[in-house]
Order: C-alpha cells, then sequence, then structure tokens
C-alpha cells in the first residue's frame, strides 16, 4: 500500500491536482514535441534516404502505437498502479527490476533535458559564437542557471507548472505545423527523387533503417507521460484515451517534417547542418527568416518539453519513495503538491551530465543516444508485463486475463523494444550500465530503512548481470572504444 505523501515539516500533504482529460493530453504532447522534432531533418539524412525513412516510420509509428495501448490497456487492467513504467515493472517482476525500470527512466529525462540545454544553446550560438554547439564553458554556465531557474518555478506547485505547459504545448505545435506547410509549398519533386535511395554514404537499406532507430525512440520518448501522471487523473479512463491521442496527435508530425525536408535540399547537405537542422531547411526553403522563426518556435517548445519532463522525473522518484523502493527522503512533498527532493535530485543528474556531455564530441548526439537507450529497459518491462497478465490470471486485474488483443498488441511491443535494443547497439547499453550499477546503493538504502534482506538469490543475479555490464563499459570507455 502505498504511503501518504508528506510536507517538507512532516505535515499530511493536501488532496493531489487532479487532471482532466485536455491537459493529461497536453502532458503527453508536451513531453513527446521537444528538442527532437527540431533536429529530424539532419538526423535522418545522416542515416537514410526517402525509402528507408518511410519504413523506418511506418516500424516505428507502428511499434510506438502499440507501446500506447499497452498503457492504455495496462491503465484500465491495473488501476491500482500509479507512475506507469516503474509500477509495471515492479508488478510483473519484482522489485529489484521495477527499481531499475524506475532509475533508468528518471536518469533518461535527466539525461533528455541536457538535450534541451544543449539545443537552445545551439541555436543561439548560430548568432552568438560564444556558446559553439551548445557545448562551450559559457554555453554550459548559461544552462545550468536555466535549469535551477525552472526548479524554481516548478517548486512552486504542479497546477501552476501544468498550466503553463498546455499554453507552451498549443504555442510550440504552430511553427512545426507552419515549417511542414512551407516546405509542401517550396517542395522540389526532382530533388526528393534524388534523395529516395539514399546517398553514397547510406549503405543498405536495413542499416539505414536500424541507423535511424534511436531518433524514432528519443523523439516518441512520453508516450507514456499520462500514466506516469495517473494519480493526478480525474478519471482513470483519461490516462489511456490520453495516450493514444496525444500519440496520434504527433505521430503525422514527426513523419512529415522528417519526408517534405528531402524536398527542399539533397540529403548529404541536411546531415551537414548544424542542428536545429529543421531551421536551416527552412532558410534554404524561404530565406533567412525560416531560420529565425523556426529558432524561436525551437525555444518555446524545448522549454515546454523541459517543464513535462522534469515534472514527470520527479514524480516517478515520488512515488517509488512512497513504495519503499527508494529511500524514505524521496517521498516527501511540500504544501504545493511538489516532490522537492526528488525535484533536487533530479536537476542535480541532470546538471552533472550537462557538465559530462560538454567533453563530447557530439553532445546533443551523445545525450540523444543515451536518453533513448537508458528508456528501453522501462518500456520492455511495461510491455512484457502486459503480455504477462495476458497469459496468466491474477485476481488483480481488473475484468480478468488480458482478451487475445491485448496480448497480441503485448507481443508485438515486446518484439519492438527487443528490436531497439539491438538497434542501439553494446555501446549505448554498456554506458547504460555505468549508470545502472552504482544507483544500487539507493535500493540498498530503502532495504535497510525497512529492515529486510538486501538481495534475494534472484536479485543477486540481476546485481551480478549489472555489475559485469558496468565493468565492460568502464573498460571500454578507459581504452577509447566507447568515446563521449
Amino acid at each position: 500500500m502505498s504511503q501518504a505523501a508528506t510536507t517538507d515539516d512532516g505535515g499530511q500533504a493536501p488532496p493531489t491536482a487532479k487532471l482532466p482529460l485536455f491537459t493529461l493530453t497536453a502532458m503527453v504532447v508536451g513531453s513527446m514535441v521537444g528538442a527532437g522534432v527540431f533536429s529530424l531533418p539532419g538526423r535522418f539524412a545522416e542515416e537514410t534516404g526517402v525509402a528507408g525513412a518511410l519504413i523506418a516510420w511506418t516500424v516505428a509509428g507502428t511499434g510506438m502505437l502499440t507501446l500506447a495501448f499497452v498503457f492504455q490497456s495496462l491503465a484500465v487492467r491495473r488501476p491500482d498502479l500509479d507512475a506507469g513504467v516503474y509500477a509495471y515493472a515492479k508488478a510483473g517482476f519484482g522489485e529489484y527490476l521495477g527499481f531499475f525500470s524506475a532509475f533508468g527512466y528518471w536518469a533518461s529525462t535527466c539525461v533528455g533535458n541536457v538535450t534541451y540545454w544543449v539545443l537552445i544553446m545551439s541555436t543561439v550560438g548560430s548568432v552568438w559564437p560564444e556558446l559553439g554547439d551548445g557545448d562551450t564553458a559559457l554555453a554550459v554556465v548559461l544552462s545550468s542557471a536555466g535549469l535551477w531557474a525552472f526548479f524554481w518555478m516548478i517548486r512552486r506547485g504542479v497546477r501552476e507548472a501544468t498550466a503553463i505547459n498546455r499554453i507552451v504545448t498549443v504555442a510550440k505545435l504552430v511553427p512545426i505545423v507552419i515549417f511542414v506547410l512551407l516546405a509542401v509549398v517550396c517542395f522540389r519533386p526532382s530533388v526528393f527523387a534524388d534523395n529516395f535511395g539514399g546517398a553514397d554514404y547510406s549503405g543498405s537499406l536495413f542499416s539505414q533503417v536500424r541507423g535511424t532507430m534511436l531518433a524514432t525512440v528519443f523523439v516518441f520518448l512520453g508516450v507514456e507521460g499520462a500514466s506516469v501522471y495517473s494519480r493526478h487523473a480525474e478519471r482513470r479512463s483519461d490516462v489511456g484515451r490520453a495516450t493514444v491521442l496525444g500519440f496520434l496527435s504527433v505521430f503525422a508530425v514527426f513523419a512529415s517534417v522528417t519526408i517534405v525536408s528531402y524536398g527542399i535540399m539533397p540529403m548529404a547537405e541536411i546531415a551537414e547542418l548544424r542542428q536545429p537542422s529543421m531551421a536551416g531547411v527552412l532558410e534554404e526553403a524561404v530565406g533567412t527568416w525560416g531560420r529565425v522563426f523556426v529558432s524561436v518556435g525551437l525555444i518555446v517548445s524545448v522549454l515546454g518539453a523541459y517543464l513535462a519532463w522534469t515534472l514527470m522525473a520527479a514524480e516517478v522518484l515520488f512515488v517509488a519513495a512512497k513504495d519503499d523502493d527508494m529511500p524514505r527522503f524521496l517521498r516527501r512533498a511540500n504544501a504545493a503538491d511538489v516532490p522537492v527532493p526528488a525535484l533536487l535530485m533530479t536537476s542535480l543528474l541532470t546538471q552533472a551530465v550537462l557538465i559530462v556531455t560538454s567533453f563530447s564530441d557530439d553532445a546533443f548526439d551523445f545525450a540523444l543516444n543515451l536518453t533513448s537507450a537508458l528508456s528501453l529497459i522501462p518500456y520492455l518491462l511495461a510491455a512484457a508485463f502486459a503480455v504477462r497478465i495476458g497469459v496468466r490470471d491474477d485476481p488483480r486485474t481488473e475484468g480478468g486475463r488480458g482478451s487475445p488483443r491485448e496480448l497480441a498488441v503485448g507481443v508485438v511491443a515486446t518484439l519492438y523494444t527487443a528490436f531497439l535494443l539491438y538497434a542501439a547497439g553494446l555501446k549505448y547499453l554498456l554506458v547504460s550500465f555505468v549508470l545502472y550499477a552504482p544507483a544500487t546503493a539507493l535500493f540498498v538504502m530503502a532495504r535497510r530503512e525497512q529492515g529486510r534482506r538486501l538481495f534475494s538469490p534472484a536479485e543477486l543475479v540481476v546485481l551480478g548481470v549489472s555489475v559485469a555490464g558496468a565493468v565492460l563499459g568502464v573498460v571500454a570507455l578507459a581504452v577509447g572504444w566507447i568515446s563521449l
């Protein structure tokens, strides 16, 4: 049974803020529409042409839609579970894997938040060279200032922050839709045809599609946003509706941004554009004002996405602490129902990763790929849990065992996320373990607070795998096989 939240002074927190369907949907859209969409033209052009992009979006759209259906189904079948990804992993596969899911999801949001600041600074860097590609010392200082300004704003309350997110979600969709419309007007069929099969550097069609997978994962992160905020929903059924509505709303936008760009410039030139590549494409189509227009839209979009992701990251730590899977200090909330210790930890990890990635050869791409890799384990466990409740009876499952349709969707979602792990490659999986293994200290703290045995035999096996992976990751970093 989850424990009630307490305020910083030890008192009882007020009832949690209740969010309607529109706000939950805005949280999903606001989470997915962020830095990723503005980098899509360049990221895809680095790997594939039009044919590969069409296949990649078909695979990604189908796979992520099944995940959206998984979260919709689980919200109805297991209404007792809050915080989405974390809760499903724990219910299906035990406390330690549940902890890994919570930590991995939380860490992925923190690393993802770094991409937002890097992209903002890179955007401003086109007119202020001292900011470079968002990885200079000045860029890190300014990003850090923005990071802590958001910390103090969010600390004021969930209601206030989500109200801002509703406004920002609408505002940031406008420049993206206008980009697509202008690109259609300026579309050149001959350029599109030349880009259809890819460039000389593209490789086989399979390798082209595989190379885009992490980019598609990154832009769809947030599809589970309503599930994470399920404890705030006015009606539990709204969680599933918001998940599917949010996904369908942004899928067409993401695919359109990618495909229309191939009709503006040769893909080799798109691949060479500085981020945000969408700005460079529109500049080629309509002139300098196009870059300015996209740049302003990007800053609004990214700040809105940063707000939504920071809220969700803190929520995951908070709920995990309520269920005794994280240390108890993380379960405290202030009078405005904001989990301040969890929010502080989120800001601290984001700050640390921001400093580390400044030493990377390509800070944006490294942070983007690591974010995607970290998120895959939580997604895989949630999809596998949907399969589990579809094949066995559980008295806690509303309506009994899942239907054949729900089971089929769960199987497809599981296979899709497993393929994504393969597409990510060993490099980012090992770096993920470098973060996962030390995090076990938080799990140990929580167990000691409860006076329980630290690890069961099965959990010791999982611990051994994570430590081995972390050691291999450190060795790979040390010998240069993996570089930042």
